[in-house]
């Protein structure tokens, strides 16, 4: 069975986009840790990111880095945090985070609960500058 990341890529269950290329699919995480927090994953489905051959993960970090580039745009923080992290979900993915501070990127802090509207105007905000 496809992992929920495989799902998203195809456009069977919806998500907030704000980068692709043939190889690789970065969206919004439903269930931020910062306003701009995003996911980047390979297309192609593999469960543990240090499974993926030498090429992809080189690829793939080179992907994330144009992402959180984007990310550093539009969205006011100091750095972008990268995380892997995750073991609910078996599809390997890198966490982009927008910080301000060391202690932003804590899986002990409280999610967000962002609407729809502003989910849509952070993912268009990444995408123009992206």
């Amino acid at each position: 069975m496809a992992s929920i990341f495989s799902r998203i890529i195809s456009g069977e269950i919806p998500s907030y986009k704000v980068a692709e290329n043939d190889r690789f699919f970065a969206f919004l995480d439903i269930s931020p840790m910062a306003k701009g927090h995003t996911l980047v994953v390979p297309k192609q489905e593999v469960d543990y990111i240090f499974d993926l051959d030498d090429q992809t993960l080189g690829d793939m970090n080179i992907f994330a880095k144009k992402v959180a580039k984007a990310i550093e745009k539009a969205v006011l923080c100091k750095r972008v945090g990268l995380m892997v992290v995750g073991l609910e979900v078996p599809h390997a993915h890198i966490h982009l985070i927008p910080i301000t501070k060391e202690s932003d990127m804590s899986l002990a802090n409280a999610r967000l609960k962002l609407e729809q509207a502003e989910f849509e105007k952070i993912a268009q905000n990444i995408r123009e500058n992206f």
